[in-house]
């Protein structure tokens, strides 16, 4: 029996949603002779899509080519279905990180984006290799259709003068309900500028900013402290690693987050010169009784003793909300050490993580912090000491925290800390409940004399040992 293959073409034929789906159920009925459907210039909505996308999965179904959006849009759709395996209409979520994607991917992708029947509210090209063109076509494309977009993450990009523009236009957009801006390592300081100042402008959505990696300046400083002074803002995570803010710069960013310190659970500041002034006006922040911080991140601050000592011991006022601290790479005294067991011994702590790497900290110092830990070791989940002169005292001060049956630490680092001997510590391995929940255990760059016993606990358990 002849089977005759036919195409159909309904482009510019307004075609409603109902259309489609009428269309869609028609063709379920009978779908093996159609091989080509030209239906650009329609617009099918989501439910249309859906039903096209479940005529495209029929077994039955010969269809080869289907049009109804522009060229580079259905490439753009082919490239994107080969990579995750679903059409990209459909998508709540698309992530293109670290995929290469040039000039000719990039225009297919804003094409894409720009199309009105996408709808997606989770975009990541972080590490694209996007230059400042690509960055611009993407971002021109965002604005046609900014409604949907709630996380959006540019990172390691090349994005500069136009494509900065087109950002800010989006930003300012009233339509624009974006949560999520991530921006590491893609702007100058004249971007940082002008994001920061386009946020101001539309404050009450956004929940999360970063902007690690961008030479923030003056201006960019200045904007920012705007936007957390302004009632409207929510901001709950702001991450501003490596961003060389100033120690006068700290002190305008952290007297605005002393005006409206309620909505912020998560604050990376780390390798940044905040130093002692910017300190204080930080402990004023963790003091505050309405400030609900969780995370909290200062590594290479360049804070001395004293700024150290002012930031454990504000701490200790406030404890029952935070969760992750990381002091790294700054040293820690004696009185630092003993803020910080106070912190830790207080009964409202239910720190989980606590980072401490390269600290200066001490055999004498380590016996103090683990002392603490005994007494309230059960929320614990993650602790690195590494680079730090503990050596096989301090060591064995922590075998009594793994020894405790309320211990539930999953990962444990002691890279070049000074060790030669891990009996005890294979003792208080063998001996516990500790291998139910350690994850990691980091021993690397120490002179261990005899790790054969220790190994093969490891080996039998679910720990794994670097």
């Amino acid at each position: 029996m002849l089977h005759c293959h036919f195409c159909s073409r309904l482009s510019n034929c307004r075609i409603t949603e109902e259309g489609y789906k009428a269309l869609a159920s028609a063709l379920r009925s009978n779908p093996s002779h159609l091989i080509e459907l030209d239906l650009t210039g329609n617009d099918p909505g989501q439910s249309g899509v859906k039903k096209l996308d479940d005529l495209l999965q029929d077994p039955d179904c010969e269809l080869k080519t289907l049009r109804f959006l522009s060229p580079d849009a259905e490439e753009a759709c082919q490239y994107v279905r080969g990579i995750v395996g679903k059409n990209p209409l459909l998508l709540r979520e698309l992530d293109l990180s670290k995929h290469e994607l040039g000039d000719t991917r990039v225009n297919q992708i804003a094409a894409l984006l720009q199309d009105k029947h996408c709808q997606l509210d989770t975009l990541k090209l972080r590490d694209c290799d996007m230059t400042d063109e690509g960055c611009s076509a993407v971002t021109s494309a965002l604005k046609s259709n900014p409604s949907h977009l709630k996380d959006l993450d540019l990172s390691i990009n090349e994005i500069r003068n136009t494509g900065v523009n087109h950002l800010c236009d989006i930003l300012k957009d009233s339509h624009c309900k974006l949560e999520i801006l991530r921006l590491r390592y893609c702007m100058t300081d004249e971007g940082c500028s002008a994001v920061t100042s386009a946020l101001k402008s539309n404050p009450s959505h956004l929940r999360e900013l970063n902007l690690s990696g961008n030479k923030l300046g003056d201006s960019g400083v200045k904007n920012l402290s705007d936007l957390l002074m302004n009632p409207q803002c929510k901001l709950e995570i702001l991450d501003l690693w490596k961003c060389s803010i100033t120690e006068k710069q700290c002190l305008i960013l952290t007297s605005a987050l002393k005006s409206n310190p309620s909505h912020l659970r998560g604050l990376n500041l780390g390798i940044n010169e905040i130093r002692n002034t910017g300190v204080n006006h930080l402990c004023d922040v963790l003091k505050d009784s309405h400030c609900k911080l969780e995370i909290l991140r200062l590594d290479c601050c360049y804070m001395t003793d004293e700024g150290c000592s002012a930031v454990t011991s504000a701490l200790k006022s406030n404890p029952s909300h935070l969760r992750d601290l990381d002091l790294s790479r700054n040293k820690l005294g004696d009185s630092e050490v003993k803020n910080l067991s106070d912190l830790l011994m207080n009964p409202q702590c239910k720190l989980e993580k606590l980072h401490l790497r390269e600290c200066s900290i001490t055999e004498k110092q380590c016996l103090i912090l683990t002392s603490a830990l005994k007494s309230n070791p059960s929320h614990l989940r993650e602790l690195d000491l590494r680079k730090n002169t503990i050596e096989n005292t301090g060591v064995n001060h922590l075998c009594d925290v793994l020894k405790d049956s309320h211990c539930k630490l999953e990962r444990l680092s002691l890279n070049d800390c000074g060790i030669t001997d891990v009996s005890a510590l294979t003792q208080s391995l063998t001996n516990s409940k500790a291998l139910q929940f350690l994850k990691e255990l980091d021993l690397s760059d120490n002179m261990i004399i005899d790790s054969k016993q220790l190994r093969d606990v490891i080996r039998d358990s679910n720990c794994t040992l670097r």
